[in-house]
Formats: C-alpha cells, structure tokens, sequence
C-alpha cells in the first residue's frame, strides 16, 4: 500500500506537470515534464529552474585578402607597368636583377622637388656605377614631366601617375599630389630601405650609401 500510494503521488505530481506544459503550448514544456524524476515531488527540479552553463566559442576570422598590407623592408615591392615620359615601358617586377629606386615626389617645377631631381641628376655618374634605375614618380602629366626633364636635364625616368594608384599601393599618402617618399628596392627583387621622410638636401647621397651597401 505504501509503495502503491507513492507510485500514485509520483504519477499524480507527473500528470500535473504535463498539464501545466501543454496549457502553455510549448513544446520543449512536454519535453521537460517527461524528464521529471518520479521518486518525490517535493524533490523533484525542473529542468528550466536549473543553472544555464553557456560555452562560448571564439572563431578566428581570416583576415581579409584584400586588405592592403603594410610595405616592409625585405618584402617585394608592389609591380606597376607604366610607360615613362621618355617613351620607356617599365614594369617594375622585369628589372628583378638590378637595383631600383622608386621615389614619388609632389610636383614637378616646385622648389623641394626640383632640388631633389637636380641632386639626383648632380649625383647622377656615382649612382650609375650601381646599374641602379631610378624612376621618379608624380601625379605630373607625361607632358609636364618632358619640360621637367628638359629644363633640368634629368637623365633617369619620370612615371605619370594622375590617380595615385601606384603611390597608394606604395602605402604613400595620394590627395590629388603625392607626399615625398622614396623606396630602395635591392636586386633581389626586395624592398632594400623605405624613406616615409626625405630630406631633399641629402636624399642624393642617403640613396648612393644605400647602393653601396
């Protein structure tokens, strides 16, 4: 009788629970009223008044593969193809082999980049012994560039970059002129030496140490 008697409560507390969840019409109510221990009510925890423990799981997310990466010395340099102002296609990655120098500069004529080409040009016979190309590179039309190279008798190339895609992919800062820095790429085919600050009045010589080394 006493076994009866609790089997009976047991099945009564149970019957209760089951009621209680389909009166409120949720389906995962039955699913925890079937899970109810059947030896005392009184004991007995519902599934919903127990402690909740949340895993959390961390995704690393690859980075983007269009994100532009920071230029560091000893990685290659971003190829360009452009024709320079004296007719000459230069397709940066072909000249792996020889040391190159690419040097952006606001505008052609101003005093600081005058300066800068004519002391490239006055240093012109010490950079040479390198087999060193040297491209200069504004947002200066290939027409602009031939009255540089004519009026300062510059013997090395201009590139013409209106847009500033190629000063941008140089990680130089492009609002219609590019800001004045310059990349020393060695014959490797890797970025020898990043100048984000020149200095006109030395760059010259800066860059025929650098080829020396």
């Amino acid at each position: 009788m006493v076994y009866a008697a609790g089997m009976l409560r047991a099945d009564l507390c149970l019957a209760s629970c089951l009621a209680s969840c389909l009166a409120s019409g949720l389906a995962s109510g039955l699913a925890s009223g079937l899970a109810l221990t059947t030896f005392a009510c009184g004991e007995t925890q519902h599934p919903s008044d127990a402690p909740i423990t949340m895993t959390a799981t961390t995704t690393n997310a690859a980075p983007a593969t269009n994100a532009a990466q920071p230029l560091a010395v000893g990685s290659p340099p971003p190829d360009f193809t452009a024709t320079a102002s004296d007719g000459m296609v230069i397709h940066l990655q072909a000249l792996k082999g020889k040391p190159v120098v690419v040097y952006f500069y606001p505008k052609d004529e101003t005093p600081g980049c005058t300066k800068e080409a004519c002391a490239f040009r006055d240093a012109w016979d010490g950079l040479a012994k390198s087999g060193v190309v040297l491209i200069g590179i504004s947002a200066d039309s290939n027409e602009s560039h031939q009255g540089f190279v004519l009026n300062h008798k510059l013997p090395f190339h201009l590139v013409s970059d209106p847009k500033g895609a190629i000063a941008t992919s140089f990680g130089v800062p492009f609002d219609g002129y590019a800001a004045r820095q310059s990349f020393v790429i060695g014959a490797d085919g890797n970025v020898k030496k990043i100048y984000r600050k020149v200095d006109v009045s030395v760059h010259a010589q800066e860059i025929a140490d650098d080829l020396k080394s």
